[in-house]
């Protein structure tokens, strides 16, 4: 009989307000989890980003501030503790009035801008925090 291999993670804790403190750059994810085949990233963001969609799933939930999720045909709002889902492949643009902390889902090696490139705002690195 096979044995079977425990998962050798351990259970963490992450406060994402605190990890959000230790950086000042806008639309530069950082990496504070894995879930599944998914990273869970913290992101500071202001201003309009670009039009684009993912291949996946994608998760915003906002910590602070009033986030903007642009779809061609409506506008979605968040608060601190809300969260904006968004289907694969649905485009979309946010955007903020003032600095937004949120928490980001997205597929592991998933581009933040997901179908497009730009050079201000494509992150190709992710620092983990």
């Amino acid at each position: 009989m096979d044995e079977v291999k425990l998962n050798e993670s351990k259970p963490t804790k992450i406060v994402p307000s605190e990890k959000l403190q230790l950086f000042t750059e806008h639309w530069s994810p950082k990496i504070v989890g894995d879930f599944n085949d998914s990273q869970i990233q913290v992101v500071k963001i202001q201003g309009e980003f670009v039009w684009h969609h993912h291949e996946d799933d994608e998760l915003f939930i906002v910590v602070k501030g009033h986030l903007t999720i642009q779809f061609r045909d409506k506008n979605l709002e968040a608060e601190p503790g809300e969260m904006i889902l968004i289907p694969r492949l649905v485009e979309h643009c946010p955007k903020t009035d003032e600095e937004v902390w949120i928490i980001l889902m997205d597929k592991k090696g998933a581009v933040n801008t997901g179908n497009v490139q730009d050079d201000d705002k494509t992150a190709t690195e992710y620092a983990r925090i």
